[in-house]
């Protein structure tokens, strides 16, 4: 396992980070257990999870993944993992149960230290922006936690470059902590949301960036194919995003991928998380998994770099 250091943080994490978000939905507590031990027994020490996962979930009321993260680590040295979670989502009824105002962050932070049963969060992340809230108060607010001990770092995801530069602005001229990672949604069949304009700014600011859905929701593990279509049943049924990604262009990067991955005896999985870990600005994809298997899968990407020839191949098969 390759580790990295977390943008300009003292943050040393693991080339993957176990993703959370399936913990109380598309796993249990005995199989979400499972997971963690052996991604830690792989020498994955950084972990993803946030207080809403995953309160869409029918009888889930948010705070299931943190919870069982808690419990799992009891049984652990907390100085060995990376805990990292994140707010912004509605967690309780009233005017203050979801956003980035003062009064959520405030109680929202004690209630995942609880259920993580931890006294601190290595990197606490606003989970998308808040309209309705001033930057410098969710700012301020965050600046706290980090003065009171109980945040080590702040992160922030689904953000805008230009939004993302106006906050290290108003950290930088308000003397206050600022935002050293970001989680964008990023992957060979959605490139431009990251590559366009928030690349640029996170190599600049030296940004740490963690991207999500790495294998587009399991699009590019290729068990979708030009045959079938989406399985009845299958997780892609419940994305409305699948189905834009089932075009003739996408299932020639497939085979693409397919041929670059046979010739190191790769799968089409390991060679998406390849091109992400390849590439400089890229920390720590997050991978999620349902079952001890499909982490498996991930897991064989580790260390797997490509060449510059092959991930020009990829960039041109993707566009």
């Amino acid at each position: 396992m390759d580790y990295r250091r977390l943008g300009r943080t003292d943050l040393i994490v693991s080339e993957l980070c176990l993703g959370t978000m399936t913990f109380g939905w598309g796993a249990d507590q005995p199989t979400s257990h499972a997971i963690m031990d052996r991604a830690f027994d792989a020498g994955i020490n950084f972990f993803d999870t946030a207080d809403i996962y995953s309160r869409w979930a029918e009888g889930n009321p948010g705070g299931v993944s943190e919870t069982w993260i808690g419990s799992w680590l009891k049984s652990k040295m907390r100085h060995e993992l990376i805990i990292a979670t994140k707010v912004r989502g509605r967690m309780w009824d009233g005017p203050d149960g979801e956003g980035l105002s003062r009064p959520h962050i405030i109680r929202a932070v004690e209630d995942s230290l609880r259920r993580l049963h931890t006294g601190y969060i290595d990197l606490y992340q606003t989970h998308w922006p808040d309209e309705e809230t001033p930057l410098d108060e969710t700012l301020r607010a965050l600046d706290d936690l980090v003065q009171q001990g109980k945040v080590c770092h702040i992160g922030c995801s689904n953000i805008p470059a230009w939004l993302l530069m106006k906050s290290l602005w108003i950290s930088d001229v308000k003397r206050l902590v600022r935002y050293e990672s970001v989680q964008p949604h990023y992957h060979l069949v959605h490139r431009d949301e990251f590559e366009r304009e928030l690349k640029a700014v996170c190599i600049d600011q030296e940004i740490g960036v963690i991207p999500y859905s790495p294998l587009a929701g399991g699009f590019l593990t290729g068990k979708y194919t030009r045959e079938d279509g989406i399985p009845t049943g299958s997780r892609g049924e419940t994305m409305s995003k699948m189905q834009g990604y089932m075009t003739e262009r996408n299932f020639d990067l497939l085979d693409t991928m397919a041929e670059i991955g046979e010739r190191q005896g790769k799968s089409i999985a390991q060679v998406a998380l390849a091109w992400q870990l390849s590439q400089p600005v890229i920390t720590s994809p997050i991978i999620g998994a349902r079952t001890v298997e499909q982490l498996e899968e991930s897991l064989g990407a580790v260390g797997y770099r490509l060449g510059d020839e092959e991930i020009e191949v990829l960039n041109g098969a993707s566009g």
